[in-house]
């Protein structure tokens, strides 16, 4: 499998400390942003600072997920066939900003893949 990019999502319940703390204490060079969602620099990758929208409360703190791997393709739905011949559960979408699939490893962490070509449209978007 040929990744283009490769990405880390933070999920947060304090997201403008956390776009502080990470271009202003750590100086990550931002890529672009756009509403609830700040992406930076991170090495040959990326970290993408995301509201958490699913997290209701205190109690939940322990169980919410709070990272997602994940990995930039060219094409997404072809993964996803390659994903499903293993037995494994796929949330296909398609949005107007791209094409993601969620899927769990086998420990249960939250990965993703996305489209290349779409992201790196939108960091050329947001130079320009």
């Amino acid at each position: 499998m040929e990744f283009d990019r490769t990405g880390i999502i933070l999920f947060t319940i304090n997201y403008e400390e956390c776009v502080r703390f990470y271009k202003d204490v750590l100086g990550l060079p931002k890529l672009f942003e756009k509403e609830k969602l700040t992406f930076f620099a991170f090495g040959e990758s990326y970290l993408l600072v995301e509201v958490d929208d699913e997290y209701v409360g205190p109690e939940s703190t322990d169980n919410r997920v709070k990272t997602c791997l994940r990995m930039n393709v060219k094409n997404v739905k072809s993964l996803v066939g390659r994903l499903e011949k293993e037995n494994i559960q796929v949330d296909y979408q398609e949005h107007s900003w791209g094409t993601i699939a969620k899927f769990h490893d086998p420990d249960g962490n939250l990965c993703a893949f996305k489209d290349s070509e779409k992201f790196e449209q939108q960091i050329l978007d947001y130079k320009n």
